[in-house]
């Protein structure tokens, strides 16, 4: 889960052909002066934390797409038990947000009608979209699907111009063309990546869930922004964990109902037995996924809260390939020129909306 935040940006002066080495030199100093001046205004503890919360997002999340698919490539078969192992870590964010509560003079944000059924909303949401997320690693490579999954940044867009008035401008277009296109140069080389035993229909599910759980994590984004526009007046990084915590909380419920109704606890015992490497295997594996996601959900949010949308974009658009390579490294993935074609291209549409979104910065 995303959350909009302020954004911090770095004036970078125009350099014309003319410009001499010393006057290119002046720019670089300004710049390190600027960052120097940055860092020295957050106490020391501040980048202690930004350091480890960025670290969360580039390891705990791309573990996690990982464990993913150890699940399915060890002997896991349920859609549901995948998803719910996502939302199943609900008290890790929890644990860090009572303490405030105690120790400090911060006080529950009063609920209301309006704002737990914006949660419940959100949880139901969310349940959804880790369950179609668990069918796409149930049928793509992690690589793939990962790849894939970054094309919630085209939703993301597309969602907070229509419900949140974002800003767009063209640098922003420009990396939802770039983004579209190296998710289309997948679909082309879809014969390349394909594990044994999937058949043609599934990965097409796969490919399609993937994309429909991109754009619906888009539509998450921005209504979680209309919450804190509409119905918070503050933001503060325990009104943050507060809605993880509530709306995890409800996609735990959501999901968990649907792990009963299709009785995948019973068969949990059954599946563990015949699971790669017995029982502990199992539990090891559906243990860490849930707390690798929790850990990189809260990272993410620390890091728009600590710094901004720009390096929390950063930080997603490093931790694509971190997962593809991963994959290629632990699962042996097929990793074709397509979709290292594919993987350089998506990183250009990160980066070209990361600067769109400093330029947007700026201007407002």
């Amino acid at each position: 889960m995303s959350y909009d935040d302020s954004y911090i940006s770095m004036d970078i002066m125009e350099q014309t052909p003319q410009e001499s080495p010393t006057s290119l030199w002046k720019q670089i100093s300004t710049i390190r002066q600027t960052a120097l001046e940055a860092y020295r205004r957050k106490p020391i503890s501040h980048w202690i934390l930004l350091a480890l919360s960025s670290v969360a997002m580039l390891v705990a999340f791309p573990a996690s797409s990982i464990l993913s698919r150890v699940y399915y490539d060890n002997g896991g078969k349920s859609k549901w038990i995948i998803s719910w192992v996502s939302v199943v870590g609900w008290p890790i964010p929890a644990l860090l947000l009572f303490p405030m509560y105690f120790l400090s003079e911060i006080r529950p944000t009063p609920l209301n009608w309006k704002l737990i059924i914006s949660y419940i909303v959100l949880g139901f949401l969310s349940a959804a979209d880790n369950l179609m997320y668990a069918y796409a690693y149930a049928y793509l490579p992690a690589s793939t699907a990962s790849l894939l999954a970054s094309s919630s940044l085209v939703f993301s867009v597309l969602f907070g111009y229509l419900l949140a008035k974002n800003q767009v401008n063209a640098s922003i277009l420009n990396a939802v063309f770039i983004i579209t296109a190296a998710v289309v140069m997948i679909g082309l080389d879809s014969n390349s990546d394909r594990y044994g035993g999937i058949t043609d229909r599934q990965y097409i599910l796969g490919f399609v869930w993937d994309i429909l759980g991109s754009a619906l994590h888009g539509l998450i984004f921005a209504l979680s922004e209309l919450v804190f526009i509409k119905l918070l007046d503050r933001k503060s990084f325990h009104v943050v964990l507060e809605q993880q915590v509530m709306v995890s909380f409800f996609g735990f419920l959501f999901t968990t109902l649907g792990v009963l109704l299709n009785n995948d606890f019973q068969n949990m015992k059954s599946e563990a037995a015949s699971f790669v490497g017995g029982t502990s295997s199992y539990l090891l594996v559906l243990i860490w996924s849930a707390i690798s996601f929790q850990l990189g959900v809260l990272g993410g949010t620390a890091v728009l809260f600590l710094s901004s949308t720009i390096l929390a974009g950063v930080l997603n658009a490093v931790r694509v390939p971190i997962t593809s390579i991963g994959a290629v490294i632990f699962l042996k993935d097929p990793m074709s020129g397509f979709k290292i074609l594919s993987l350089v291209i998506t990183f250009w549409g990160f980066s070209s909306y990361i600067y769109g979104s400093s330029s947007t910065s700026k201007s407002s």
